[in-house]
């Protein structure tokens, strides 16, 4: 069927999930009026709660309509023939997401997620990206909070060292510099899941920095140097430019993985400015107060890892886990939020030591960052110049956000999403 002809241009599924509402409120609120769109999901009455609310915010706007889905193979078939554009928060995607992504590539439908789950996504480029390319099927994982911010300052950093110093990007650096967010039950939970689903060779695999990418990581650069001997004995960081101590990012791991894959991509463009360069490096910290601090959040973070991996330890800790982690489909109170705001710092240098900086900054938390992240990408493919996009040369497969270019930088910036590349 193509994909012109299709009842919808866009359907939200999982639009009852705490994620999921702040979404549809975002498409509500930031994508045109005449947007041919559903809400779908298990439960017809709480979707049409969903629905209301959402008139509430633009009572002058025709609402979406509801689709009610059971997440069985011919429901998620139906679905997913119906529109253009499928965009679904039902996770954990290790368990829930693999029907949805294999309905879409196998009937031509665009699709967007939420996940942060980079096990999942190393299986599924296995099982489809070969098929979404031959289907001319772009599908963007990871286009939530993981990982629009580190792959969009990892894209904004090499475009902009080409741009200034005609030269490759060899290392792209970036650190959460300043935050306030609140978490939901379900990402809280699924570190804990993967741990149990998958093995520890399989997590290892499948997370190395490199996993991702469709090129050999062959000569990359090495992590990125400290300016003190200090920090290094310890595993820590100095970089000047960044805001001094930095210590382990919450998702760098995940984040690398994306950053690294979208290198991958763009080295395989004929037109060597749209490449990163050869050698390129992403790593990601978090910038810690001082060096106590950082030395501890390294050492707990470390640590939850180290425990979660022993089945023992890890089937003790799960009823705690549960018990302090919200449930599922809750989150942060909206009066919490109001007050919620991302602040990141990018360095990226050439191989002779030039560089470049840029902030990214976001006046709410991860999780209306996600909704801004998703509804901005659904902008750019449906209501964009696509076929401008890198992901519109490559034409289909399993993609990242950085793929959709400067014209997806422009719109996370319209949505909310500011990046400054500093002069």
């Amino acid at each position: 069927m193509a994909q012109e002809s299709r009842k919808y241009e866009l359907v939200l599924l999982g639009a009852t999930g705490y994620t999921g509402k702040l979404v549809a409120e975002w498409i509500t609120t930031h994508l045109p009026d005449d947007l041919r769109w559903a809400v779908a999901g298990r439960n017809e009455k709480k979707l049409q709660d969903v629905v209301a609310e959402l008139s509430k915010l633009r009572p002058d706007r025709k609402e979406p309509a509801i689709e009610t889905c059971a997440h069985e193979p011919s429901s998620l078939d139906a679905l997913a023939k119906s529109t253009t554009l499928l965009i679904t928060t039902v996770g954990p995607f290790m368990y829930y997401g693999e029907p949805v992504l294999a309905a879409c590539v196998e009937n031509g439908t665009h699709y967007l997620d939420s996940t942060g789950e980079v096990p999942w996504i190393y299986d599924m480029i296995s099982k489809y990206d070969a098929l979404a390319r031959k289907n001319k099927t772009i599908i963007i994982p990871e286009c939530g909070l993981d990982s629009v911010p580190a792959d969009i300052m990892a894209y904004v950093l090499a475009r902009q060292v080409r741009k200034r110093y005609n030269a490759a990007c060899e290392r792209a650096v970036m650190t959460l510099y300043a935050f306030k967010s609140g978490i939901s039950g379900g990402t809280s939970l699924t570190m804990l899941e993967l741990f149990k689903k998958y093995s520890l060779s399989h997590l290892a695999k499948s997370m190395h920095p490199y996993s991702l990418s469709p090129v050999a990581a062959d000569g990359v650069a090495g992590p990125p140097p400290s300016a003190s001997l200090a920090t290094s004995l310890v595993g820590l960081k100095t970089i000047p430019e960044l805001g001094g101590i930095q210590t382990t990012g919450l998702m760098a791991a995940v984040d690398e993985c994306i950053a690294h894959r979208s290198w991958g991509l763009y080295q395989t463009s004929p037109d060597e400015k749209q490449q990163y360069g050869p050698r390129f490096r992403f790593n990601e910290y978090a910038r810690a107060p001082s060096f106590f601090v950082g030395l501890a959040q390294k050492v707990v973070l470390g640590s939850i890892a180290a425990l979660l991996a022993i089945p023992v330890t890890r089937w003790i800790m799960e009823p705690i886990f549960r018990r302090v982690a919200p449930s599922p489909g809750q989150g942060p109170s909206r009066e919490s939020m109001k007050k919620d705001f991302m602040h990141y710092r990018g360095v990226g240098y050439t191989q002779d030591g030039k560089k470049v900086l840029a902030d990214l900054e976001v006046a709410h938390g991860g999780y209306v960052a996600t909704a801004i992240t998703l509804s901005a990408a659904a902008k750019v493919m449906l209501r964009g110049r696509l076929g401008e996009t890198e992901a519109g040369r490559l034409g289909g497969g399993i993609l990242t956000p950085a793929t959709l270019g400067d014209e997806y930088v422009n719109t996370l910036d319209e949505f909310g999403m500011k990046i400054r590349v500093q002069e």
